[in-house]
This record gives C-alpha cells, sequence and structure tokens, in this order.
C-alpha cells in the first residue's frame, strides 16, 4: 500500500523529492501510517490543500466517527477532554468557539506583548552569549515561546519546564503510554489552574476566556480547558521551530542573509518565506469524510483519514516559480503554514510577532553569526505534524 516510505528516517530529513514525487503521481493518494496502523490518504498539490482547509464534507471533530473509527486514528483516550477546542471541531460549533476565544484573545492583546517579548529576547541572548557557541534551539527559540505562552497565560514561571516536558512528549513520534500519561498529568494541572483562576481571577488570557460570552453562551469547563491547552501545546512548539527554521534558511543561504542585513525592513517578508519554505508545522490536521466522497477525482471511503502536506504545496511549481531556492522578497506568496478559513492559527499574529523580533535582534547584535556545525550534519526531528530541527548550533563571532 505504502511505495512512497514517507515515515523512513531518509525522508524525514529529506522529503521533498518523495513529495515531488507523490504530487506528479496522484492527486491523492493512499498510505499506510505505520504509527498509526492506519491508512491515511495524502493530498500533495497545492490547490488540492487549498480545497481541502475549505471543504465542509470532511469533518475534524472526532465524537462524529463511529467507535471502530475513533479506535482506529485516536488511540489515547485520555486526550479526549482536552480535544474539544477549534482545531477539532466544525461549524457551528466551531463558530461558536473561535468567537468566544476571539473576545479574549484579541490583536491589542498581541500587540500589548511587544515589549515584553522584546525584553525576554534581549535576557535571553544575554544569557546565551556567555558562551562562544549555543544550540540557540535551547537557549532561545524554545524557551521564548515558552515564556510569552505561560505569561499570557498566566502559567507560574515554577511551572513552565513541566508544559516544555509535555509538549515536547506532544509533538513526538506516536508513544501511546507516555502519550496517555501526559494528557492525564495535563489535565490534572489544568483543572487546578482554572479552579484557581475562577475563584481569583487575574488579567491574563486565561480570566478573560472564561470571562467571555457571546449571545449569552460561555465556554464549559472542557473547552476552557481544552483552548488552554490548545494555546500551549500549538504554539510553543511550532514558534520555536519557526524561530529555528528562520535561523536555519538565512545562515544556509548567505546571500540573502546579507540582503535582509542591509534592508532589514525585509525581515517581515523573510519570515513569509521561511513559513513556505520549511514550514513548522508540515501537515494539515486529518479530517475524515461521514460518508463515501469524491475528491481530486478518487472515492475517500467514509471515515479514512484525509491529510494535506503543507510542505509539499508550498514546494508545488504551479504555485511557486522555482519552489526550492530560498528568496526573503517572494511575491505573491500565498503559503498555506497558518491554515486557510475558518481553521486560519489564531495565534499566527503572536508567531510572527516572537520571530520578526528574535531576528532583529539577532541581526542587530551579531554580525557575524555563523553556524558552528557542518549544515549536512543537522537533523530534522521525525515529528508526526511538525518540522523543525534537533539541535541549532551558533557561534556569535566578532561582536
Amino acid at each position: 500500500m505504502n511505495t512512497y516510505d514517507l515515515w523512513s528516517d531518509h525522508t524525514s530529513a529529506d522529503p521533498l523529492p518523495t513529495l515531488a514525487r507523490m504530487r506528479s503521481d496522484a492527486p491523492a493518494i493512499r498510505l499506510f501510517n505505520p504509527y498509526q496502523g492506519a491508512p491515511e490518504w495524502w493530498v500533495t498539490r497545492y490547490d488540492d490543500v487549498a480545497a481541502l482547509l475549505h471543504d465542509p464534507r470532511f469533518s475534524r471533530d472526532k465524537r462524529k466517527l463511529s467507535e471502530q473509527a475513533r479506535a482506529r486514528y485516536f488511540r489515547v483516550t485520555e486526550l479526549d477532554q482536552l480535544d474539544q477546542h477549534v482545531l477539532y471541531s466544525d461549524p457551528p460549533e466551531h463558530t461558536r468557539l473561535r468567537s468566544l476565544v476571539g473576545k479574549a484573545f484579541t490583536p491589542r492583546r498581541i500587540a500589548d506583548l511587544t515589549p515584553r517579548i522584546e525584553e525576554a529576547v534581549e535576557r535571553l541572548l544575554d544569557q546565551a552569549e556567555q558562551h562562544d557557541t549555543t544550540d540557540l534551539l535551547e537557549t532561545l527559540a524554545f524557551r521564548l515561546p515558552l515564556a510569552v505562552l505561560t505569561e499570557l497565560i498566566g502559567i507560574p514561571e515554577e511551572d513552565r519546564e513541566k508544559f516544555r516536558e509535555w509538549t515536547g512528549i506532544l509533538v513526538a513520534p506516536a508513544d501511546f503510554t507516555a502519550l496517555a500519561r501526559m494528557a492525564t498529568e495535563f489535565q490534572e494541572y489544568l483543572e487546578r489552574f482554572l479552579a484557581q483562576r475562577r475563584t481569583s481571577p487575574r488579567p491574563d488570557l486565561t480570566s478573560a476566556l472564561i470571562a467571555a460570552e457571546e449571545s449569552g453562551e460561555r465556554l464549559t469547563p472542557a473547552e476552557l480547558m481544552s483552548m488552554v491547552f490548545l494555546l500551549i501545546a500549538a504554539g510553543f512548539e511550532t514558534t520555536g521551530n519557526l524561530i529555528g527554521n528562520s535561523v536555519w534558511a538565512l545562515l544556509t543561504h548567505p546571500d540573502q542573509l546579507r540582503r535582509l542585513r542591509a534592508d532589514p525592513a525585509l525581515t517581515g517578508s523573510a519570515v513569509e518565506e521561511v513559513l513556505r519554505y520549511c514550514p513548522p508545522v508540515k501537515n494539515t490536521t486529518g479530517a475524515f469524510p461521514l460518508e463515501d466522497t469524491e475528491f481530486c477525482g478518487v472515492t475517500i471511503p467514509a471515515e479514512e483519514m484525509i491529510v494535506g502536506s503543507l510542505l509539499s504545496a508550498h514546494h508545488d511549481p504551479t504555485h511557486f516559480p522555482d519552489p526550492g531556492r530560498f528568496d526573503i522578497t517572494r511575491t505573491p506568496n500565498r503559503h498555506l503554514a497558518f491554515g486557510h478559513g475558518i481553521h486560519f492559527c489564531l495565534g499566527a499574529a503572536l508567531a510572527r510577532l516572537e520571530t520578526t523580533i528574535t531576528l532583529n535582534a539577532l541581526l542587530r547584535r551579531y554580525p557575524h553569526l555563523t553556524l558552528a556545525a557542518d549544515p549536512d550534519t543537522l537533523r530534522w526531528k521525525d515529528g508526526v505534524f511538525v518540522r523543525g530541527m534537533e539541535t541549532l548550533p551558533v557561534t556569535w563571532g566578532d561582536r
């Protein structure tokens, strides 16, 4: 069934040749996911991935599936109480949830974080530069979003490392025992934390979510817990990888780095090109037809998962001329890194803000920043959805 070896170590390290072959061979391909032990349909062409993101015939709500399908694709039932959020819901439930969350997760609240993010970046760099060489993922890329998100949500600083451990388990290849333990510990923590916030509100996002109301409705306890879980789980690893991928892309494309140093106003455009060229999320969330459904000229059987490859769509030459070229001035650049339509990522503005501030600080402080390892020796994580490196060793050079 699976002739593309999509989950091998070799393909994980360099998936683009395999994805190019899939784009050429067929619009939709049925594979067997060895981690899930179940079949998946993959679409790899830009137009088809974009269409999948919009198609209401495909459900993201696992509660609509039969018990047999849920057991096949969602083995860790401990996650059920943490999955009642916008990522795993359909209209009209999705519309209600997004409206309620949008009242708390506002552009103004994100913009107000700018000085705190700038302070955090400077503080983390002050600490990291005490050593001539550092793993920038460890000392900056992942510490920054963890600090920002936990402060935004109201999580005490002393508990941050717990969340780093839990999210690391969540995005790793399927270790179902560890995943179940993580889900239980995460849920128990959030139940205590939310109970405290209900009795003692504070000026943080969690208290705003508790107070949010739309047409007389509020988030249920399970929905509230799921949304806090989603903000941490989705925002931490993805933003950390976006920062890491940005630095990697620039350091391995010195012509583009020189261009950016000459014109720092291109930082925003550079971040958009990173989102296209090496997106921190490589696949869409799995979706399911609730009945046999024709899509891309083939029939997708009821309750078989379908996935869109964002990484492949971003290297589709019919939409991106010379897609293998990293170009920080690429225009237009209609990537799908944050989704599209009703499922466009709520945290997109925050991820862009953190990455832009980080790149600006690195460019200003370290004119001779370079990789401290042969680029060919750097390994990419074998994640199910995310794409990022295991380490990113850099040296500051003359300062």
